[in-house]
């Protein structure tokens, strides 16, 4: 009995070449940071003051419910959406909406990190702005950089889910 040639690897369900691979990594990257604002959220304090400035030592309510659970719970839907775009894609509308949420993501993410980061080196606020200088060095080359990684990553796995192939074999 001959045997049914096996389809190539990007058209396999459990595929883990670069089309799973980014949206794995920007799944990863949406729930890391997720769980960074809920242990703020929670009461933890470090690296908050570095990050949010006075509003960490203050910890109005409106910060902890939009700034910390409010961003939490947004990470965990991008992380949703990294998880989604890890898989083969679907066809239709539901296909081509995930592949603009994770464009969305990825124009997001970018934008907020390269227009903080031009703002702090420009430093068109001046001293009207409360920002420590610790807290502008770490924002520049801890905080921002991340955001720009996970704008890059779901950028990624939104191009790559767009030329993948669905299970069925049919063109995405």
């Amino acid at each position: 009995m001959p045997s049914r040639p096996r389809p190539p690897a990007y058209e396999d369900p459990q595929d883990t070449t670069a089309p799973a691979i980014w949206g794995r990594i920007a799944c990863i990257w949406a729930v890391a940071f997720a769980a960074l604002h809920f242990y703020w959220a929670l009461g933890g304090s470090r690296g908050l003051s570095v990050s949010a400035g006075p509003l960490a030592q203050t910890r109005p309510g409106w910060f902890v419910a939009v700034g910390l659970w409010g961003v939490g719970l947004l990470c965990l839907v991008a992380g949703v959406l990294g998880w989604l775009l890890a898989r083969p894609r679907p066809r239709g509308l539901f296909g081509r909406a995930l592949r603009v949420l994770g464009w969305c993501a990825c124009a997001v993410l970018l934008a907020r990190g390269i227009a903080v980061e031009a703002l702090l080196l420009a430093d068109t606020a001046g001293q009207a702005v409360n920002v420590s200088p610790e807290q502008r060095m770490w924002t520049l080359v801890l905080w921002n950089p991340w955001f720009l990684i996970g704008g890059l990553v779901f950028g990624l796995a939104a191009r790559k889910f767009g030329r993948a192939k669905g299970p069925s074999g049919g063109a995405a």
